[in-house]
């Protein structure tokens, strides 16, 4: 963990309003997070025509981070995307059975993506910088190996992620939406589980989106929906 990263942040509560949202599916966590950026109506229509709309935007049992790019642009919500490899993961690829064809579409939307008004940045955040776009700015999409991921409110998964630290396991990669921190815990709602507000440490998000395959893929999001408390 850098230095940046063990700065002590001030205390106060920041959170955004988020209406949570669970995923239907073991694949569409990214996009049940990018339903939690929608106001209702917008989140409606893509409930209602969830199948056409994956259909058109070319993906429908997985998803790569540039593909919830391209879904927030479809509904205009102002965004940026940060990666430390902007190119298809290899590893990703061979743990999720991806085949050529498959990537090519995802290089493909990488390659397109500046000229679709989409922005790549090929750098790589520290959590307090995301904390920093979370406090002034909108929540953030980020991707985390999920059982390396332990909330200290339900802990619903510390006994999975004990295990996984201590003998290893497949890479299991996973979207959550940061909404806000309090003093030095990160709060976020994670579309695998039912609604609630979640809270890590930043160490253990750092941990969580490190580890291989992730590329420490970031989607920051420009909505202000902030309540702040001092």
């Amino acid at each position: 963990m850098s230095t940046k990263d063990k700065l002590p942040i001030k205390s106060k509560y920041i959170e955004h309003n988020i209406i949570h949202y669970q995923q239907c599916f073991n694949w569409d966590c990214g996009i049940a997070c990018v339903m939690m950026l929608l106001p209702t109506e917008q989140r409606d229509y893509l409930r209602k025509h969830f199948t056409k709309i994956c259909l058109d935007e070319g993906f429908l049992q997985s998803t790569w981070t540039i593909d919830l790019c391209y879904l927030l642009k479809r509904f205009g919500i102002e965004h940026c995307m940060y990666t430390i490899v902007k190119a298809v993961n290899s590893r990703r690829a061979i743990n999720d059975g991806i085949d050529y064809q498959a990537c090519k579409r995802v290089e493909n939307r990488i390659l397109n993506a500046e000229e679709a008004g989409i922005c790549i940045k090929e750098k790589e955040l520290t959590v307090k910088e995301i904390l920093s776009h979370v406090e002034c700015k909108g929540p953030a999409i980020v991707l985390v190996d999920s059982p390396l991921l332990i909330c200290d409110l339900c802990k619903h998964n510390k006994m999975k992620a004990e295990f996984r630290r201590a003998f290893g396991g497949r890479y299991k990669g996973h979207y959550i939406l940061v909404v806000g921190h309090s003093g030095n815990k990160v709060l976020y709602r994670d579309p695998a589980l039912s609604a609630r507000l979640c809270a890590t440490s930043l160490a253990r998000l750092h941990a969580a989106r490190r580890a291989p395959g992730t590329d420490f893929d970031v989607i920051l999001v420009n909505k202000d929906l902030r309540r702040c408390l001092i």
